[in-house]
């Protein structure tokens, strides 16, 4: 089964940067799309961004654009952060899809990690 870990979370201030990965401990998820969602305290989990199997298609939020950069290798996502703002705060996940593509849909995702926390303070 594949078990995705997150890492990278933690405490910035506004306008810092941070660098989460995300690894899947089977080395499974190569030929899956991959996405990063994240859910703020009472609010719903959104999407963040997604990346396709060949890291040749990237999809962003409004929100993020131009700030947040999804990459990745065989083995790791990552999702560059910076000109982080405090409505960026929230419990980051990493998920891989169904397919190989980079859907903004959390429906269209099957493994999920355990979240990372990320606070930017003001």
């Amino acid at each position: 089964q594949v078990q995705l870990v997150e890492s990278g979370g933690g405490l910035v201030q506004a306008g810092g940067s941070l660098r989460l990965s995300c690894t899947d401990s089977r080395r499974t998820f190569s030929n899956n799309g991959v996405g990063w969602f994240r859910q703020a305290p009472g609010k719903e989990r959104e999407f963040v961004a997604a990346i396709d199997w060949r890291g040749s298609t990237r999809n962003y939020a409004d929100s993020v654009k131009g700030r947040f950069t999804i990459g990745r290798d065989v083995a790791t996502v990552y999702l560059q952060m910076d000109g982080l703002k405090p409505e960026d705060t929230a419990n980051y996940y990493c998920a891989s899809a169904l397919s190989s593509a980079a859907s903004t849909r959390s429906g269209a995702y099957r493994y999920w990690g355990r979240g990372t926390q990320v606070t930017v303070s003001s």
